[in-house]
Formats: structure tokens, sequence, C-alpha cells
């Protein structure tokens, strides 16, 4: 063996032994728990009948359980609904103001920061902000329209309504991660590219679909898949605004596994659910992640 290899080989041996304690930490805080989630998923685990969590005499009687009972498919319709909303409204608003937002000035840089706000404060506070605003008894809002002569009812409490809210509360809490993934995508393309388009006489539209927006896709991407992911696991906006309800008019997928893992004490049941969400997730991931990238790599 050469002292070329020798050293490869110590150095793959020393990199390995500086990443085994942060792979170990890493296995024990997300690979274990992630392992008894479908162990328990198996089993018809419930605190109300004891050895339950040992019984993997029907493993897949959860999963045939959720996929034939009405209420899942109706909370994965939801999730999906909500999903579409969060993240089409994320990503027009953040790209429409990153797009805006992308000149050189001192004032900019104070508007930027100010659009920050909503995206740093704590989910619980934005969600009692949003429960103020929405109530009609104590919301400035509602006053302001009272003084008018306006009385509209309450989007909580209005099954139609109740669902565009949330993702508009949501898109108003997390519309500035977009926003900041676009804008340091475009202040990052070289000005070369937009004033050649410009010499050859592109106008704005041109210049985005074709200039502008080929740049940005890879951070817009990652942008959209964040939020996707984040989508799903809304829960602080549905608990504090309408604990699901209407009637089942918010229970998307994971407050519906909430409601039968704490609610119910239906752990394994609940577990199904969790290991279901996991696994449509790393898919959809998957996908968007395959559909942004695969482009620029056959350009």
């Amino acid at each position: 063996m050469s002292a070329g290899a020798g050293w490869a080989r110590a150095q793959r041996r020393a990199f390995l032994l500086g990443l085994a304690p942060a792979l170990i930490v890493l296995a024990a805080v997300t690979v274990g728990p992630a392992a008894y989630l479908v162990a328990t998923s198996l089993t018809p685990l419930t605190p109300v009948r004891p050895g339950s969590g040992l019984d993997f005499s029907h493993p897949l009687g959860n999963y045939i359980q959720a996929l034939f009972q009405s209420s899942f498919p109706h909370s994965v319709l939801l999730q999906a609904e909500l999903s579409l909303l969060t993240v089409g409204m994320q990503t027009l608003a953040g790209v429409g103001l990153a797009l805006l937002l992308d000149v050189e000035s001192r004032w900019m840089e104070v508007l930027r920061t100010g659009f920050l706000v909503p995206m740093v404060l704590p989910p619980i506070v934005v969600a009692i902000i949003w429960k103020v605003l929405t109530t009609p008894d104590v919301s400035p809002a509602y006053s302001l329209l009272a003084w008018f002569g306006l009385r509209p009812g309450s989007l909580v409490t209005n099954p139609v309504t109740a669902l565009p809210l949330i993702a508009f509360a949501d898109t108003w809490e997390w519309f500035p991660f977009t926003m900041l993934m676009v804008l340091a995508a475009l202040q990052m393309q070289p000005r070369e590219q937009l004033e050649a388009a410009r010499i050859d006489g592109a106008n704005s539209r041109q210049m985005f679909w074709h200039v502008r927006l080929p740049f940005i896709r890879p951070a817009l991407t990652v942008a959209v898949l964040f939020r996707l992911i984040d989508s799903i696991k809304a829960f602080p906006l549905i608990y504090v605004l309408t604990d699901g309800g209407p009637g089942r008019a918010t229970e998307v997928t994971n407050y519906y596994a909430f409601v039968q893992t704490f609610n119910f004490a239906y752990w394994g049941y609940g577990s199904a659910i969790a290991t279901m969400m996991v696994a449509g997730v790393f898919v959809l991931s998957l996908a968007i992640g395959r559909l942004g990238f695969g482009r620029d790599e056959d350009a």
C-alpha cells in the first residue's frame, strides 16, 4: 500500500472518529424515537389497557382503521387545502416583496427589518394576536367596522372562513422567511445579466420570467420546501383560534392526531397517523426537491 493511500485512509478514520459522537447523539434523539414511534403504531397502545403496547397481533390494524374511516381522509384533505393556501400566499407575498425591496437604499434596509417582526414572534404569541383581532367583542378591527356601521360575523366560528383565516394568519407570520430567501438570491444575481437583458429590449415581465426567476429558483425551492413542512406542522394557530372547529372544519391531520392521542388516549392509533405524516412529508420533500433542482441540472 502506498504512502498516499495510507494517508487517505488515516484521514477517513480520523473524520469518522470525529463525526461519531454527533452521529450517536443524532441517532439517540431522532432515530431511536422514530423507531419507537413506528413500533408503537403497530400496536393498539392505550394507557387504559395494560400490556397493549406489546400486542403485535394486528400490526396494520391502526393503518387500516385510519384509511377506511372518514375522519382521517377528511383531515388529510383539510391539511392539503391549508398547505396549498399558506404556501401559495407566502410564496406570492415573499417573491413580490423581495422584488420591491431589491433596491439599494437605507430606508429599504429599515423597511426590511420591519417585515421580520412577525417571523421572530413566538407562534403562540401570533395565535393570541389573531385571537384578539378575530374576536368581535374585543377586536379593535371589529370595533372600527362597527363605527362605520358594518357588523360582520365572526370569521373563527364560520366553517367557510375558519381555515382561510388560519392560512392568512400563518402567511402573515411566515412570509418574511420566503422574502428573505428570495431577496438574498436576487442580491447575489450578477447585474451584468440584468443589464444585458435590458439592452436586448426585455420588458419587466420578460425580465422576471426569463432572467430573474431561473436564477432564484433553487432558493425559492428551498423556501417552498421548508414552508410546506412547517404548514403540515401547524398547530398553535389551530389550537388557540379554533380548537379544530367549528365542527371539524379546521381539524387538519396533525390536530386530528393530537385529539386521538391526548383526548381519547389512542396512543397506537395516533402513532400510526404520525408515521403516515412523516412518510408523506418525506415523499413531498423528495418530489419538490427533484422538481426544483432537476431543471437546473438538465440545463
